[in-house]
């Protein structure tokens, strides 16, 4: 009985959010220009470059900056972006990823002249769902939660208040890159600035089940 109660104890320090040291995290595919200045992450954007597989348009690209930590078990990660999106289709948001052909990426994308609340899901072939802003944001803040075999994405101007955008679907049990993705396919780039990243390890929800279930033994 101890030890069950111990185990939630632990459950629960481990729900508290803190801020992450950027300076730890690791490039796939490192821009030309980049700095953390105030733990807050300012990159150039690589020209022509994003993530997409295969559905729509026939071909499969992988090459865009993305900047992430792993981790494992559920949590929940939220990050402020801001950029001078220019050209159609430039975009930046959080991204997870499990390997090149299972990810998700969410965030603010520049099409035809609209800004975008942007989801793409990719289980070996992409899809994209849009929620089209009425003006241009400063800045926004990308939430994800991810429970068990599912990742909630979540949208907020004041870091108070989180709408839901998309629910997906990602592969539970399995580690996951986790950071800041920023793409510009058809143009010449953009100035993106990502900041007040922060991951909160969340309790398995089978383990606690199974400690409800056992706590008389």
């Amino acid at each position: 009985m101890k030890k069950i109660i111990l185990s939630v104890a632990m459950f629960a320090i481990a729900q508290a959010g803190f801020a992450q040291r950027l300076e730890k995290m690791q490039w796939f595919n490192e821009p030309e220009k980049w700095e953390i200045k105030d733990n807050a992450l300012n990159l150039f954007v690589t020209p022509q470059s994003d993530y997409w597989r295969i559905s729509h348009y026939g071909f499969t690209v992988d090459d865009a900056p993305f900047y992430y930590n792993t981790y494992g078990g559920e949590f929940e990660v939220k990050v402020k972006i801001t950029g001078n999106y220019k050209n159609r289709f430039d975009q930046m948001g959080l991204m997870l990823r499990t390997d090149h052909e299972n990810y998700i990426k969410a965030g603010i994308e520049f099409v035809d002249g609209k800004y975008n609340l942007s989801t793409v899901v990719t289980h070996k072939t992409s899809d994209w769902s849009v929620i089209t802003l009425d003006k241009a944001p400063a800045f926004i803040w990308i939430k994800a939660v991810r429970r068990l075999d599912a990742v909630e994405i979540f949208y907020s101007y004041d870091d108070k208040t989180y709408t839901m955008m998309r629910n997906a679907y990602l592969q539970d049990n399995r580690p996951v890159m986790v950071g800041f993705m920023a793409a510009s396919p058809d143009g010449v780039g953009f100035n993106a600035k990502f900041e007040g990243f922060a991951v909160k390890q969340l309790a398995d929800q089978r383990r606690l089940e199974w400690l409800k279930k056992n706590a008389n033994q």
